[in-house]
């Protein structure tokens, strides 16, 4: 049995021989995103894992391919799915499957560190103090305690977002379709999105890219927003309208956001532009403002999570290789 990993970081080595080591069984890696161009090199594989932000393309020729080649499935090493045409892949014969919860707090934590960070004015001090600046004047910071924390999409990553902004005392409200009655006794469900909108100090997004996400948040959302409201985005890139929410704090309709995604982010984020003009005038202009964080899509990235998103992935193609089922398989 081999299995084969496209787009491996060094950091997943370890993680990676360790698994291999322990089952007794030969994985592969490549540096390389999974696409038309790229899928010869799945041949003589009986398992196929992959991790990209990017679509893989190409038409549903591709994915019978991989069916007439002997595998069974595809695996992808995130929660994100939105990168396989999975109606092609499933009517290719192949299980698609994914890893919806390598650490839900790897990712809650990020949204709490950031919402920290803004209310407390710590990316305007650091550039003062770059300036060599040490007055304090104009930067008064808010308690935590003292705010509503709105929560869109309150799942296993929202959800613990939610425990987590409770422990630290602030009032927290929820805006899902699906209701988790073990989360009331950290958070109180309102019945629409503007509802939340209008309430919350802090708006916080942990919702899976879908048809009824994309522009979630867009100039209407955000003119229903407080003035002295965060936006906090530790999704997916193209919940945000970027136009709308550039236009929204240059229009003084937020008081700020942080962002670990956006829309485009696979022509930047993990490359090194230093020295270039950025051809992304959204982000450039977003870097610019001092009320905004940027981040390069990293919530996910502590040791735990990148444990678990190649054991829980590696652990899910070997199962549907021995005929066994999976409870991540779409």
């Amino acid at each position: 049995m081999k299995i084969l990993m496209y787009s491996v970081r060094d950091d997943e080595q370890d993680a990676i021989q360790a698994w291999a080591a322990a089952h007794q069984i030969q994985v592969d890696t490549n540096d390389l995103e999974f696409h038309p161009e790229t899928a010869d090199l799945v041949k003589g594989y009986d398992g196929l894992v992959i991790q990209q932000r990017s679509p893989i393309g190409g038409d549903a020729s591709l994915y019978q391919s991989l069916a007439a080649a002997g595998l069974k499935q595809l695996t992808s090493r995130t929660a994100g799915v939105d990168t396989i045409d999975i109606p092609a892949a499933k009517a290719a014969g192949l299980v698609v499957t994914n890893v919806p919860a390598y650490s839900p707090n790897s990712v809650a934590e990020m949204s709490v560190a950031q919402t920290m960070r803004l209310i407390r004015n710590l990316e305007m001090f650091d550039q003062r103090i770059s300036q060599q600046n040490f007055q304090w004047a104009g930067l008064q910071a808010r308690e935590i305690r003292s705010l509503t924390v709105g929560i869109i999409g309150a799942g296993r990553i929202g959800g613990t977002a939610a425990r987590l902004f409770h422990g630290l005392g602030a009032k927290v409200i929820a805006y899902d379709v699906v209701r988790h009655p073990e989360l009331e006794d950290v958070l109180t469900y309102v019945d629409t999105k503007e509802e939340l909108l209008r309430q919350a100090d802090v708006v916080d997004l942990h919702v899976d890219l879908n048809e009824t996400s994309a522009g979630l948040i867009d100039a209407a959302a955000l003119k229903l927003m407080k003035t002295d409201a965060y936006l906090i985005n530790a999704s997916r890139g193209p919940v945000i309208v970027t136009d709308d929410l550039v236009a929204a704090l240059k229009a003084g309709e937020i008081a700020g956001c942080a962002l670990d995604t956006v829309e485009g982010e696979n022509a930047l984020f993990n490359q090194n532009h230093q020295g270039e003009v950025l051809q992304d005038t959204n982000v450039a202009q977003l870097m610019q403002m001092p009320n905004v964080i940027i981040t390069p899509h990293v919530g996910f990235y502590t040791n735990l999570a990148v444990k678990n998103m190649v054991d829980i992935s590696l652990d899910d193609v070997l199962a549907i290789l021995n005929g066994e089922t999976t409870a991540h398989a779409f």
